[in-house]
């Protein structure tokens, strides 16, 4: 996975607003859709983070119902999926967070 770098954000952030006070609506909408596809890659990033948890949940559950088809490698395998999933994404939130922390800070 891709490490975000805050500095390269901020600076986006920074010409998004000088055309915006420059009055560039024409380029915002491009900047617009950009974000809007931001927006859908990290809503279907939570999704499939979600469908890995709940796959080894289930895996998990039918194990310990002593399910024949189940082998303990595919549970644990797939629980370490999940695990290492949850901690990227949750690498991004912080990562997000802290660019938007330095945004907020930002002089005017």
């Amino acid at each position: 996975m891709e490490k975000i770098n805050s500095s390269e954000l901020l600076s986006q952030l920074q010409v998004l607003a000088r055309k915006v006070q420059q009055g560039g609506e024409q380029n915002l909408d491009n900047d617009i859709n950009q974000t809007t596809q931001f927006s859908e890659l990290m809503k279907d990033s939570i999704n499939k983070v979600n469908e890995q948890q709940s796959k080894a949940s289930e895996l998990t559950k039918a194990f310990e119902m002593n399910a024949t088809d189940v082998p303990l490698s595919t549970v644990m395998i797939e629980m370490q999926k999940a695990r290492v999933s949850f901690e990227a994404l949750k690498q991004v939130r912080n990562q997000l967070v802290d660019a938007y922390k330095q945004v907020m800070n930002m002089p005017l």
